[in-house]
């Protein structure tokens, strides 16, 4: 592989396919009977992936470039409408669709004990996502809460739903903020095997680790910026709920993608997204 945006869109067209062949039923339902889509589901996945990756934060200035710029990747190019009700029903096959973000398949996630990032910030009013990912920046668990959710009691409940994240990768150290305080909370973490790093609170002694906490905090700042500058998710555009969700959907999945891809080609750092974003 070569890191330029045509491979990269490539090879996410032949995964994305190869996922929809190994279990169709993530495929966004349309009736049996019926005209087939001139997109192809792995097509609108990896062009919503391109949108993304260059900047295009309205729909239908993205569809005009892409007839006429790179138009040899698709024979096809939907109208806006038919684009933004496609997306909408395809939110769980974005999801999937970042695979490799998952253990057994997180080239930047070692094995052994590492440490993993949790960045929860509520960025949008509405849905908000909250994001592990490893110290490279690839997200592995992600979910979307409200604004006002307990970031505490988002991160056991995405725990919970993923336990395959621990089982595979027993002794992790997860860096949070100031939010992620309290006995209880703590206690449950150690009983997942999670050694918790975060700033010491008012009136605490000084938690071990302390000096290791504001340069891999920096790693949070910088994959929140990933998302806010280079990938725009505060300017998604979304007008419901579902759209929002795709949005967000669609951003994680680029990074993901963006990442696995620089890991196939052998790059140095694995997040830039320079390679692509021109």
């Amino acid at each position: 592989m070569t890191p330029d945006l045509d491979s990269l869109a490539t090879a996410l067209d032949v995964k994305t396919d190869d996922l929809l062949k190994a279990s169709p039923h993530l495929a966004p339902w349309r009736p049996a009977v019926g005209t087939t889509p001139k997109l192809t589901d792995a097509e609108l996945v990896t062009l919503a992936v391109m949108q993304a990756m260059l900047g295009f934060t309205s729909e239908a200035k993205w569809l005009r470039h892409t007839r006429a710029h790179p138009r040899h990747l698709f024979l096809y190019v939907p109208q806006q409408p038919s684009y933004n009700k496609r997306l909408r029903k395809a939110t769980e096959l974005l999801r999937r669709a970042a695979a490799p973000a998952r253990p057994s398949n997180a080239p930047s996630w070692p094995d052994g004990p590492s440490t993993a990032t949790a960045p929860v910030q509520p960025l949008l009013l509405g849905p908000a996502p909250a994001l592990v990912c490893t110290l490279q920046g690839l997200p592995v668990a992600f979910a979307l809460t409200g604004a006002k959710a307990d970031e505490r009691e988002t991160l056991l409940d995405l725990l919970d739903a993923e336990p395959e994240l621990l089982a595979t990768r027993p002794g992790q150290t997860l860096i949070g903020d100031k939010n992620y305080f309290g006995r209880d909370f703590e206690n449950q973490l150690a009983e997942h095997g999670i050694r918790l790093l975060r700033p010491t609170c008012k009136g605490e002694p000084e938690r071990p680790g302390a000096e290791l906490f504001k340069p891999l905090r920096q790693v949070i700042e910088s994959v929140n910026e990933t998302f806010k500058g280079q990938l725009n998710l505060e300017q998604h555009h979304g007008r419901t709920p579902a759209g929002v969700v795709a949005r967000i959907m669609q951003r994680i999945l680029t990074l993901t993608t963006a990442i696995w891809h620089n890991d196939q080609s052998g790059q140095p750092v694995l997040r830039s997204l320079i390679a692509y974003d021109h």
